[in-house]
C-alpha cells in the first residue's frame, strides 16, 4: 500500500483509493466484532481480498455472534478467537480497528511496519442487557452497520 511513499489510501472519511489486497479486522477479544467482520467481508468479496481478524486477547466464542451471522447465512460457529501474537505475520496493507484499545495497539504495530491504520468506532454489544431479543437486536445491529460499512469502504467505485 502506498503508506512506506507518504500517500495514504484512506480519505478523511471516506472510501479507500485503493482496494488493499489484505486486511485485519481487530478489536478487544476476537469473538463478537472482528469474527463478524472477517466473515462478513469474506462472503462479499471471497478471495479478492485476504482478510483475517485477532484481537489484543483471545476470548471465548460467542454464541450471540454465531446465531446472528447464522440469520444471513454465514457460519462462524469454527471461529477460533486469536490474539495479535497469535498472528503468524503482520504483513497486512490494512488494519481496521474496532475498539479503542484494538486500535491503540494497531497504531504500536505502524510503528515498525509499513501498514495503514484506521479505527471504525463500533458499538460492544456483550454491553446490552435485557432478554435474548434485546441481547440479539444488538448484535444485528453491529452485523448490519459492519456490513454497511465494508461494503462502502472496499467496493470499488
Amino acid at each position: 500500500m502506498a503508506a512506506a511513499s507518504g500517500e495514504s489510501p484512506q480519505l478523511a472519511s471516506g472510501p479507500l483509493k485503493k482496494r488493499p489486497q489484505s486486511v485485519l479486522f481487530a478489536c478487544s477479544y476476537n469473538s463478537v466484532r472482528s469474527p463478524i467482520a472477517e466473515a462478513l467481508a469474506r462472503h462479499m468479496f471471497g478471495r479478492e481480498i485476504f482478510f483475517t481478524s485477532a484481537g489484543l486477547r483471545a476470548g471465548p466464542r460467542d454464541p450471540f455472534a454465531t446465531a446472528v451471522m447464522e440469520e444471513t447465512g454465514i457460519d462462524i460457529s469454527k471461529h477460533r478467537p486469536q490474539s495479535f501474537d497469535d498472528l503468524e505475520d503482520m504483513n497486512f496493507d490494512l488494519i481496521v480497528s474496532l475498539s479503542p484499545e484494538a486500535h491503540h495497539r494497531a497504531l504500536e504495530f505502524t510503528r515498525s511496519l509499513a501498514l495503514d491504520v484506521t479505527f471504525w468506532r463500533t458499538f460492544d454489544p456483550t454491553a446490552t442487557q435485557g432478554n435474548r431479543e434485546i441481547i440479539l437486536d444488538a448484535y444485528r445491529s453491529v452485523r448490519d452497520s459492519l456490513h454497511k460499512r465494508i461494503a462502502a469502504e472496499f467496493s470499488l467505485r
